[in-house]
């Protein structure tokens, strides 16, 4: 099983849901995790839930947009831990509207977190780890919206520049040993306890819903776990600028295909540490 022993990550956008799994796996896996959001309260529940976990953590919150901000908080980090081995780019700004709907300031804010938020932690964090002589892994969270379009005309053209961002950084840090990868979720079922009840006293009024997922359900963050943890290892040392897709099957359905009526999700539980 890979194992992150003695590793440091930074994890952007440790808000509520994918981002405070992810850290959470990244801790129960070995990591010692700082939760970003630009939430000072996210971060800090993050940072909680993992230590209720028996893992290590720290909180940093800011604005990925800002440089003088996520410089910062890097430094922050190299203080406490002397070094960054991973970073997970998960900060996102979700939802939106079609094109003929959208002030363009709320496109741009849109655009510069989903995207410039990735380069600026991606580019702070490659010199921290080049200053080192870290072999590190960086990984970008992308969205089915990457790879197809939708009506979040800003969220679909910022994650579809991540998927060419993650390879033109995968060539332009291979020389030092750092590697860049994603991966893709879909929309996500939360196993976070702050959520659980939230999301099965929804499912709860359903009796019957048309699958969308090819495997029946939708993920949790710990459905992404495995992938994100692969990744940050070094059990992923030859492998960088590729995306692993955690979608259920979403991406491989022609879109003719269709399942019969199933039982809506079950109620889920939380992670099991």
């Amino acid at each position: 099983m890979a194992t992150l022993d003695g590793k440091v990550a930074i994890v952007t956008g440790a808000g509520p849901n994918i981002g405070s799994g992810l850290a959470l796996g990244l801790a129960m896996h070995g990591a010692k995790v700082a939760c970003n959001d630009i939430s000072p309260e996210a971060a800090e529940k993050a940072v909680m839930r993992i230590r209720e976990a028996g893992g290590e953590a720290m909180s940093i919150p800011g604005d990925v947009t800002d440089e003088d901000v996520v410089k910062d908080y890097i430094r922050q980090v190299e203080e406490q831990w002397g070094k960054i081995d991973i970073l997970v780019n998960n900060a996102a700004i979700l939802g939106g509207k079609n094109i003929l709907e959208y002030p363009l300031s709320d496109f741009e804010r849109q655009v510069r977190v989903n995207l410039t938020g990735n380069f600026l932690n991606t580019k702070h964090v490659a010199f921290s780890m080049i200053d080192r002589k870290i072999r590190g892994s960086i990984i970008c969270t992308l969205s089915t919206a990457a790879w197809s379009g939708t009506s979040s005309v800003a969220y679909s053209t910022a994650k579809g520049g991540v998927v060419n961002f993650i390879r033109s950084c995968a060539v332009d840090l291979s020389m030092y040993g750092i590697r860049v990868n994603g991966f893709t979720p879909i929309a996500t079922q939360p196993d976070n306890p702050e959520l659980v009840d939230q999301w099965n006293a929804r499912v709860a009024a359903q009796t019957v819903r048309q699958s969308r997922t090819p495997l029946g359900r939708q993920p949790t963050p710990t459905d992404y776990v495995p992938a994100v943890v692969f990744l940050a290892s070094d059990q992923s040392l030859m492998v960088t600028g590729v995306d692993i897709k955690v979608d259920g099957g979403v991406s491989a359905m022609h879109w003719r295909w269709s399942a019969p009526d199933v039982e809506v999700n079950q109620p889920i539980s939380v992670w099991e540490t």
